[in-house]
C-alpha cells in the first residue's frame, strides 16, 4: 500500500490523457518519500453510469480515494495529500478553469487486522545485490 483509485466520469475519458493522470499521480506519489515503492498502486476507472451535480452534459469528475497501511501521523498523510493534489490539480488545470469540473482526493487508513496481502513485487525491488 498505497493505493490511488480514481475514479471518473466517462466524459472525462476523451478530454484527458488518463494514462498520462495515472503517471503524474503516481510521480507525486513517489516523490513524498512516504511509501516504498513497492507498494504503490495507480488505478483508474469509469464510472460507466453516473449524474454530476445538475446533470449538464459537460459536467465532469475525477473522486481520488488513496487507501494507506495505518500508522502514519496525520500531518504526515496531510502533507502527502496536498503534495498529491496539486500534482492533480496541476495536470487536471484546464478542466479546473471550467465550471464544469469536479476533483476531490481522500486518504482513508487500511486495518491491518482486516488487510491481506502477498506481493513478491516487495521482495523483488528490495532485494540487496
Amino acid at each position: 500500500m498505497p493505493h490511488l483509485r480514481i475514479e471518473y466520469s466517462p466524459g472525462l475519458a476523451g478530454r484527458v490523457n488518463m494514462k498520462g493522470l495515472c503517471r503524474a499521480a503516481h510521480r507525486a506519489m513517489v516523490e513524498t518519500g512516504i511509501f516504498p515503492l513497492a507498494g504503490i498502486r495507480v488505478r483508474a476507472f469509469c464510472a460507466d453510469h453516473c449524474i454530476v451535480a445538475d446533470d449538464h452534459a459537460e459536467n465532469d469528475f475525477a473522486a481520488c480515494i488513496l487507501t494507506v497501511g495505518a500508522g502514519r501521523a496525520t500531518e504526515a498523510l496531510q502533507q502527502v495529500g496536498q503534495h498529491i493534489f496539486a500534482a492533480l490539480q496541476d495536470f487536471l488545470a484546464d478542466l479546473l478553469a471550467t465550471p464544469h469540473f469536479a476533483l476531490s482526493l481522500d486518504i482513508r487508513e487500511s486495518d491491518p487486522a482486516l488487510s491481506w496481502k502477498d506481493t513478491p513485487i516487495h521482495a523483488r525491488l528490495t532485494k540487496k545485490d
